[in-house]
């Protein structure tokens, strides 16, 4: 089981980093765009801090 959570880990924190990869090398973005990053970013959060506790237990 820890497996998949360190996959799932991995996983989400790579889409992190695209995340703030494409806002960081983008000069050019919307509010709205921005925002949807933001929304994104809180979703992954979320996601691997219930993944930490579920490792945790």
């Amino acid at each position: 089981m820890d497996d998949k959570i360190e996959i799932a880990l991995n996983y989400y924190g790579q889409k992190q980093k695209q995340i703030l990869d494409a806002v960081n090398l983008n000069s050019n973005l919307t509010a709205d765009q921005i925002i949807s990053f933001g929304e994104e970013m809180s979703i992954l959060e979320y996601k691997i801090t219930a993944l930490e506790v579920a490792k945790e237990n």
